[in-house]
């Protein structure tokens, strides 16, 4: 938060080797985790942290901690912050962000209005499911119809499209609307203002937090195909000036 109002929001689920962490554990882990993607804002700055567990106010002076809490601890003293407590029942929206999802962080199930009024207020957009409304996150209809129609005018894409109708390409398949997919990827055409909305949204919107060039690629690649994907991928990251930023600090000095 700055001067009382969100600027951004994050979250993810458990890793396996998570799951069995102590509850202390995991909130510590949360603060460190929006260190981690945060830090081109934090670093340098005074800042409060804001955790409803109250406990985590006094680890910093404790003594008796675990390697992992160990390891933490060092990662926080390089930031000028101060941890406070907050009751989750006054946080409802960052709470909501950790409610049990559906298919990953496909879709969320909500009871609570008090939730839906706070994620109305994120534009979340809600459809509406029996006597439920659910909110969903898809590839935008407008950049779909674009990828379709410029398939269209791609000689390569069209020798792919040929071969498939005659039997001879079994790894790209053509949906009934015509699309045509590399297995469940959407075939991306080499028109590069096309192949850089997508990786700019991929890099630059506010749920991303500037993912590095391999994070990205495994991001893209369950929803889009082009052949050159992830050389483009490292080519777009490396010119972002952020992350360059970022990277820079981690650089011991010559």
């Amino acid at each position: 938060m700055q001067h009382g109002k969100v600027i951004a929001y994050a979250s993810r689920q458990l890793r396996p080797h998570e799951i069995n962490y102590p509850t202390h554990d995991l909130e510590l882990a949360a603060i460190v985790h929006a260190l981690k993607i945060w830090r081109h804002y934090l670093y340098g700055e005074t800042f409060h942290i804001f955790t409803d567990h109250k406990s985590l106010k006094y680890i910093p002076t404790q003594k008796e901690l675990n390697l992992r809490q160990r390891r933490w601890i060092e990662l926080l003293k390089d930031y000028d912050c101060t941890i406070d407590y907050h009751p989750g029942k006054a946080n409802i929206v960052a709470d909501a962000l950790s409610r049990k999802t559906v298919d990953q962080l496909a879709g969320m199930i909500c009871y609570n209005v008090e939730y839906l009024t706070a994620l109305r207020a994120m534009n979340v957009h809600f459809s509406v499911g029996g006597d439920l409304l659910l909110a969903t996150m898809q590839v935008k209809p407008s950049l779909k119809d674009k990828i379709k129609d410029a398939q269209n005018k791609d000689p390569y894409l069209q020798k792919i499209k040929t071969k498939v109708q005659e039997g001879k390409n079994d790894q790209f398949v053509i949906q009934n609307d015509g699309t045509l997919m590399n297995e469940k990827r959407m075939c991306v055409p080499n028109i590069e203002e096309l192949r850089t909305e997508i990786m700019h949204e991929a890099h630059y919107a506010p749920y991303a937090m500037h993912p590095g060039s391999t994070k990205m690629y495994r991001d893209l690649r369950p929803y889009y195909w082009w052949p050159t994907m992830r050389k483009d991928v490292a080519e777009f990251v490396a010119k972002c000036l952020t992350c360059q930023q970022v990277k820079a600090e981690h650089q011991a000095p010559a």
